[in-house]
């Protein structure tokens, strides 16, 4: 089969991982492409008023090395939902 899946197919966003209610979270509005990210976050994601939130798992978090505060990159490339911290360029 082949790949037909286009970059114009693919939402990617970024943003912090937030403390919410004592879970890491990000918060992503749906207005600025969290909608998109909707049906490939089940389990993890969940719509508040007009964000999506996605609640990061300890043991996730604890593999990409991720905590509040570190900027994080998520797309629905593939038609998974994808996290990965985004890096700086390097010196």
């Amino acid at each position: 089969m082949e790949d037909t899946e286009t970059d114009d197919d693919v939402t990617t966003l970024e943003g912090p991982i937030e403390d919410v209610d004592g879970k890491l979270t990000m918060r992503i509005p749906l207005e600025s492409g969290g909608k998109e990210l909707i049906s490939c976050s089940s389990g993890i994601g969940q719509v508040v008023g007009s964000e999506l939130h996605v609640v990061i798992p300890p043991w996730f978090a604890e593999k990409l090395g991720i905590a509040v505060g570190t900027i994080v990159v998520v797309d629905n490339r593939d038609g998974k939902l994808n996290i990965y911290p985004e890096y700086g360029e390097e010196n």
